[in-house]
């Protein structure tokens, strides 16, 4: 979605949190810190009828349904992430008189909804275990030459629940080929090459990417092979033929340069 469309609601009203200073277009007052957009005029809340409507930031899901629930008139509130480049949703806002009702709800069954989480966070701990298992060993039977102590790191890392890394995308999930191979080569990328200095000494994420591109390959190389502990610093591996890379990352002036080389023997 690009910066200047408007997200749809799926029901009711929808208020946006502007990210720039606007004024309403009927009253004149501003900057609003949320705004109605009518036909792409900012109006307020007031000139919008909702201004007697109130706040409910996000973050307790049973009270946001069922604030919802309990007034006759609510509104999404959403926000542009510039990074993300897509809305958000900061919260909702809603009657007065139904946030009450929803509260002395959720205040009745707390209890209840806690051991609920409780048994849900339980349930996905071993969800995640047995997945990042199945990742480790998915990891193993492709790269027989990791070691098994470096495939459960790099599982673990990969699989983590809302990090949005490749191992809890669609086809990590799946335990595809492509996506196993993505977390090895970035945990060796990060591990056992220069790539992060790289970067901290300016150099642009793809060129940083191409000169290490043969480092990493070769350690993939030897660990599907399958010789144990191959490649990298991390591995302990020698892999074949002898060879050495080194990258000036940085200088000191008066033609010194700090260099750091990445060699195998």
């Amino acid at each position: 979605m690009s910066r200047s469309a408007t997200p749809s609601s799926l029901a009711g009203p929808l208020v946006v949190q502007p990210l720039k200073r606007r004024h309403c277009a009927e009253c004149r007052t501003g900057p609003l810190r949320m705004l109605v957009l009518e036909d792409g005029t900012p109006r307020c809340l007031d000139c919008a009828d909702l201004g007697h409507l109130m706040f409910l930031p996000r973050g307790d899901t049973a009270l946001t349904r069922r604030s919802r629930e309990e007034s006759a008139l609510s509104a999404v509130v959403v926000r542009f992430n510039r990074r993300k480049g897509r809305y958000e949703r900061q919260g909702v806002l809603v009657e007065e008189a139904g946030l009450a009702r929803a509260e002395r709800r959720c205040l009745a069954d707390a209890e209840a909804r806690r051991r609920r989480r409780a048994r849900d966070a339980r349930r996905r701990e071993r969800e995640d275990a047995r997945f990042a298992e199945a990742f480790a060993t998915e990891i193993r039977r492709l790269f027989p030459g990791c070691p098994p102590e470096r495939a459960r790191d790099i599982a673990g890392h990969a699989s983590v629940r809302g990090s949005g890394r490749v191992g809890r995308s669609a086809a990590g999930r799946a335990l595809s080929e492509g996506a196993v191979t993505s977390a090895v080569a970035a945990s060796v990328r990060h591990l056992d090459t220069p790539y992060d200095e790289l970067l901290m000494s300016g150099v642009p994420r793809h060129e940083a990417r191409r000169r290490i591109g043969a480092a990493v390959e070769g350690v993939l190389r030897v660990w599907r092979g399958g010789r144990e502990g191959g490649g990298g610093v991390g591995g302990g591996g020698r892999p074949p033929p002898p060879w050495t890379l080194t990258y000036v990352i940085g200088s000191l002036g008066h033609g010194h340069r700090i260099r750091t080389g990445f060699s195998w023997w």
